[in-house]
């Protein structure tokens, strides 16, 4: 069976979409809305989104594990975006023309600087050997993890190159009711992308850990499946959202038997999110994570999130949000 964390293409919105100019509801910054119209999108409809599983879309930061220096590793995402003068003149062309096609890029001098170690996401189309930018005026990709970046801090308290293991949030192989999180040999999850979630991502939906211990950990992507999603259709969609327990979710990513990838998010539909306790934060869960706490020790002698973890290897919790460290 095809890995569903495998994947690394845009995915596309399941209807029709319309961009209102108004401030984003999802993204800080970003002066227009993306609204999700009545109709299907074509390419939804090729690939059959009907008979599609359907997985929960989490909120948190795209990951990536491939390579780096001989090694499996974590790769954070970091898009490659335009300066402020290119920004301006995306930004007059797109009010003039309320689309940005046909506007001309200039790579070398339109986008910002990225570390040499940056890889464009793949998918990302290529002119004259340049990765291009999206519609959006993006170029998506990646940068490899490294612990004494400290703007990666939360990427590195998941993982422990060292030891070749990432910390896992996953449903049981035995209960798919009960979430469990272990520690995961990153050679597994090669070519993966995941979602890094936690209590210092995009204010902490979910509510793990705390300021004083904060907890993090990082979800394959199509790994948490939606058993009774609704029809894929506007109104139903909407009602789902609001009235089912099930339905406390950021939205939904379908999965198609040739590969596509077709989402929805509340913001799509005029839904408020984070609206409530998310169903994800309700779900019961078992630590997994080796009691050999010698071996997840840092190199600089602190208690990292394996060690905390590995003291509460075995422990049942009620709801995952109820998980708490001891320092």
């Amino acid at each position: 069976m095809r890995r569903l964390g495998s994947v690394q293409q845009k995915i596309a919105c399941v209807f029709q979409t319309e961009v209102k100019e108004e401030q984003s509801r999802k993204r800080d910054g970003q002066p227009f809305q993306v609204v999700a119209m009545e109709s299907l999108n074509p390419v939804a409809l090729e690939a059959d989104v009907d008979g599609a599983l359907a997985t929960e879309k989490l909120d948190g930061t795209c990951c990536y594990v491939a390579v780096y220096k001989g090694q499996p590793h974590l790769w954070a995402r970091l898009d490659r975006k335009t300066n402020k003068q290119a920004d301006r003149r995306f930004k007059k062309y797109r009010h003039a023309h309320r689309s940005s096609k046909g506007f001309t890029w200039n790579v070398e001098e339109d986008f910002k600087t990225v570390p040499e170690t940056w890889i464009a996401a793949h998918g990302v189309k290529h002119v004259n050997g340049q990765p291009a930018p999206d519609e959006h005026g993006h170029i998506p990709g990646w940068v490899p993890v490294e612990k004494d970046n400290k703007q990666y801090c939360w990427h590195s308290s998941v993982v422990d190159h060292q030891q070749g293991a990432a910390l896992v949030l996953r449903p049981a192989v035995d209960d798919e009711d009960l979430l469990e999180v272990a520690a995961v040999p990153l050679a597994e999850l090669l070519e993966e992308t995941l979602e890094l979630i936690g209590t210092s991502v995009n204010g902490n939906p979910y509510g793990l850990g705390s300021k004083k211990q904060p907890l993090h950990c990082l979800v394959s992507h199509g790994s948490v499946r939606i058993r009774n999603p609704p029809p894929v259709d506007v109104q139903q969609l909407q009602a789902w959202f609001q009235e089912s327990p099930e339905g406390r979710v950021e939205g939904i990513v379908w999965h198609c038997s040739d590969g596509t990838l077709l989402k929805v998010h509340c913001h799509h539909l005029g839904l408020r999110w984070p609206d409530g306790s998310p169903s994800l934060s309700g779900r019961p869960l078992v630590v997994r994570v080796a009691s050999t706490v010698d071996e997840y020790i840092s190199g600089d002698g602190t208690k990292d999130l394996f060690t905390l973890l590995s003291r509460l290897n075995g422990r049942r919790f009620k709801r995952l949000q109820d998980v708490q460290l001891d320092s």
